[in-house]
């Protein structure tokens, strides 16, 4: 068997996924003010966009974490709903 990739990182369903692409996905599926409401941060419920909540995101882990988290749950309730 021979990869260059680690045996963890294979495993894990957000190696290869950008935190742009987490937020633009999670702002697609549920817009701004869901959003704000599943997670409780202010670049999601102030003056929202893609560029000032990846700029949080990015320095605050334990946001970051947070969105992290609903995505996974996002991506498997996609995949219950059979569109994943």
């Amino acid at each position: 068997m021979s990869t260059d990739e680690p045996a963890p990182q294979r495993k894990n369903p957000l190696h290869g996924v950008t935190l742009e692409r987490i937020v633009t996905d999670l702002y697609t599926a549920y817009g701004w003010e869901r959003l704000g409401e599943m997670v409780n941060v202010r670049c999601f419920t102030h003056d929202p966009s893609v560029p000032s909540s990846l700029k949080f995101l990015r320095r605050t882990p334990w946001a970051r974490e947070k969105v992290e988290s609903l995505y996974l749950w996002h991506l498997r309730e996609l995949k219950r709903a059979g569109q994943g």
